[in-house]
C-alpha cells in the first residue's frame, strides 16, 4: 500500500467519534446491511507476458485501475462471497468474530514475541488431511477465523496452475499447499504439484534469500532451504522454501521465493495459500520492488456504494493524483507491519480534545503503534482516545435517537423509517495528511431494523 517512505490512504475505516461548537456535518445515506457480494470463480487471467515484453490491453483492463502498461492489476474477491446461502445479519456477525480473531492475533503478536504470527516459528495443531471439496463449503467453515478478508486469483508455477491466495499485509513469506502433502486442507484447485512445473527451482541451504528467513532449516542430503511459519491462531505451514513463477493478469513474475508447504495445517481453509504483503523482506512487494518501482496500493470498495470491484496495484498506476502522503514509521521490534502515525482526529470540525499522538506512539519495546491492516475490518483505538471521541460524536449526534449497542459497539442509533440523516463530520489526522472519512465508513448498519 505504499512507497518505501511513504503510505496512500484508499481504505476504509469503522469507528464511533466527537464535536465541537461550530458543528460540520454530512449526510449518511441508510443503506441496509450488504448481502454475498457476486462471486466469479471461473475468473482467470490467461492473457499473459513477461515483465520485459510487449503488453496489450483489453478492456477489462482499461476500466480498472492500473491500466499503465508498467503496472499490473488483479481483482479481489471478499470472503463473503463464498458464502452466498447465508443472510447478512450472518455474514455481518462472522465479520466481526473473524475481526475480534484478527485483532487479538496482532495485538499478541506486537505485545509478545517477534516469532509470532507469519514470523516462522513451530506450531502444532491438528487438520484436515483431505484435498477434496468444494471451496464454498470449505470457506464457510472457517468464515469465524480471521485467515483473511480478500482473496484474488492467480497463477502458479509453469504453465500457470490458478488458485485462490489470501492476501495479508501482516505476514510476509508468500507459500502455497504442494503436493506431496502429510497434511493438506481443502481448497478450490488442484493442490500444486512442483514437479509439474517447468519454473520450479529448489533454493540452496545458505543462499541469501533461505538466512532471511526468522527460522531457516535445511534438506542436507538434498541441500535445499526448509522453512516453517506460524501465525497467531495456531495455524502453520512447513516445507521446502523454493522460487517460482507466478503470473498475475498480463504479467509474469519469475523467480518470486515462496514456501511450498507440505504440511499445513489450521484456519486457511479454501485458498491454497497466502500472498504476504508486508514490509519484510520476503514478502512479495519487497521481493518485487525494483521491477515495480516499490509502489503498490489497494483499494476495498463500499460493496453497496461501488460496481467496481476491489483490486491491488503494483506499479506506477498505484499511486492516484488526488493522493496524500504520510511517513510509515518504523517498529525496530516488528518489521512486517505497516505503521502510521496518527496525530490527532476531529469530529464535526474541531479536534478531539486529549486525543494527541502521544497516545499512539511506539514505545521501546514496540509496544503502540498504528497499524494499517488489510484483515481487519474495524478500527480500534486506545481505550482513552476511543472513550474521547464516543463521548464527543455522542454529543454532536444527540438529535439523533439512540439504541441499545450491538457487540463490540457501545453507541447505537435507531435510524428506521429514514433515508439519510446528517451527521458530525470525522477527520483523522496523520503527520503531513488528513483523511476525511465518509459517513458511512464511522454509521455502519448492524442488523436490519434500522440500527446503525
Amino acid at each position: 500500500m505504499a512507497t518505501s517512505t511513504s503510505v496512500l490512504f484508499s481504505f476504509l475505516f469503522l469507528l464511533s467519534l466527537s464535536l465541537s461548537s461550530s458543528l460540520q456535518l454530512q449526510t449518511l445515506l441508510i443503506n441496509p446491511l450488504p448481502r454475498s457480494p457476486t462471486l466469479h470463480p471461473e475468473r482467470t487471467w490467461t492473457e499473459t507476458h513477461t515483465l520485459t515484453g510487449t503488453q496489450t490491453q483489453t478492456q477489462e483492463e482499461t476500466d480498472l485501475p492500473g491500466s499503465d502498461p508498467d503496472s499490473v492489476t488483479f481483482q479481489l474477491e471478499h470472503l463473503d462471497a463464498f458464502a452466498p446461502h447465508l443472510s447478512a445479519e450472518e455474514l455481518f456477525s462472522l465479520r466481526l468474530k473473524r475481526d475480534a480473531a484478527r485483532a487479538e492475533s496482532l495485538a499478541a503478536r506486537v505485545g509478545g514475541s517477534r516469532h509470532g504470527y507469519g514470523s516462522g516459528s513451530r506450531s502444532g495443531r491438528a487438520g484436515n488431511s483431505s484435498t477434496s471439496g468444494r471451496f464454498s463449503s470449505s470457506v464457510v467453515s472457517g468464515l469465524t477465523q480471521g485467515s483473511g478478508e480478500y482473496f484474488t486469483r492467480l497463477g502458479v508455477g509453469t504453465p500457470p496452475k490458478y488458485m485462490y491466495m489470501v492476501l495479508d499485509t501482516g505476514s510476509d513469506v508468500v507459500w502455497i499447499q504442494c503436493q506431496p502433502c502429510k497434511s493438506c486442507y481443502d481448497q478450490a484447485d488442484p493442490i500444486f504439484d512442483p514437479a509439474k512445473s517447468g519454473s520450479y527451482g529448489s533454493i540452496p541451504c545458505r543462499s541469501k534469500a533461505c538466512r532471511q528467513l526468522d527460522q531457516p532449516g535445511c534438506v542436507v542430503r538434498k541441500n535445499r532451504c526448509a522453512y516453517q511459519v506460524s501465525y497467531g491462531d495456531g495455524s502453520f505451514t512447513v516445507g521446502e522454501f523454493a522460487t517460482e513463477t507466478m503470473t498475475f493478469r498480463r504479467y509474469k513474475v519469475p523467480n518470486v521465493a515462496l514456501g511450498c508447504g507440505h504440511d499445513n495445517e489450521g484456519l486457511f481453509v479454501g485458498a491454497a495459500g497466502l500472498l504476504g504483503l508486508g514490509r519484510g523482506k520476503l514478502s512479495f512487494p519487497s521481493q518485487t520492488g525494483d521491477r515495480f518501482g516499490w509502489k503498490f496500493s489497494y483499494c476495498l470498495v463500499d460493496r453497496t456504494a461501488s460496481s467496481k470491484p476491489s483490486s491491488v496495484v503494483f506499479g506506477g498506476s498505484a499511486v492516484p493524483r488526488a493522493a496524500v502522503y504520510t511517513p510509515l514509521i518504523s517498529n525496530p521490534k516488528l518489521d512486517t507491519f505497516y505503521y502510521v502515525e496518527l496525530v490527532g482526529i476531529s469530529v464535526g470540525g474541531t479536534r478531539v480534545p486529549g486525543i494527541t499522538g502521544e497516545l499512539f506512539k511506539i514505545d521501546r519495546t514496540g509496544n503502540g503503534g498504528v497499524i494499517v491492516d488489510s484483515g481487519t475490518s474495524v478500527t480500534r483505538l486506545t481505550r482513552p482516545a476511543y472513550m474521547a471521541l464516543r463521548d464527543a460524536f455522542r454529543v454532536g449526534a444527540s438529535r439523533l435517537k439512540s439504541a441499545p449497542g450491538f457487540s463490540l459497539f457501545d453507541t447505537c442509533f435507531d435510524l428506521s423509517g429514514k433515508t439519510e440523516v446528517r451527521v458530525p463530520t470525522v477527520v483523522m489526522h496523520f503527520s503531513g495528511a488528513d483523511v476525511s472519512l465518509p459517513a458511512n465508513n464511522y454509521m455502519i448498519p448492524v442488523d436490519t431494523s434500522g440500527r446503525f
